[in-house]
């Protein structure tokens, strides 16, 4: 059974970098895309960014290309979303999700709990 777990979440100032993490259990995690996706209060869940397995290639919506990095660590069955320079506009819970690849069906299976990420003065 897979599990995903976020953590990471916190209250930062506009401008600020956050790190938030993803531990995934129940999967060979090498094999694996990862997905991490947003929900802001009244608006629907968008996905913010994905990274296909075995170090492939990662994309980034328009919104925060440039200011965030997807990455992975293999040994820790970890993905990570490093988050600079945020913005008011960055608040949401952020989900991540795992799937076959990205572009294909990451967003179409479970996700975890989620983590708070809020972004204000």
């Amino acid at each position: 059974q897979v599990q995903l777990v976020e953590s990471g979440g916190d209250l930062v100032q506009p401008g600020g970098a956050l790190r938030i993490s993803c531990v995934a259990s129940g999967l060979t995690f090498a094999d694996y895309a990862y997905g991490w996706f947003r929900q802001a209060p009244g608006k629907e869940r968008e996905e913010v960014s994905c990274i296909n397995p075995k170090g492939g290639a990662a994309s980034y919506a328009d919104s925060v290309k440039g200011r965030f990095t997807i990455y992975s660590d293999t040994a820790k069955n970890t993905v990570y979303l490093q988050m600079n320079n945020l913005k008011v506009d960055d608040t949401a819970i952020y989900y991540c999700t795992a799937g076959e690849e990205c572009n294909y069906d990451i967003g179409d299976g479970d996700f975890g709990p989620g983590t708070q990420v809020t972004v204000s003065s």
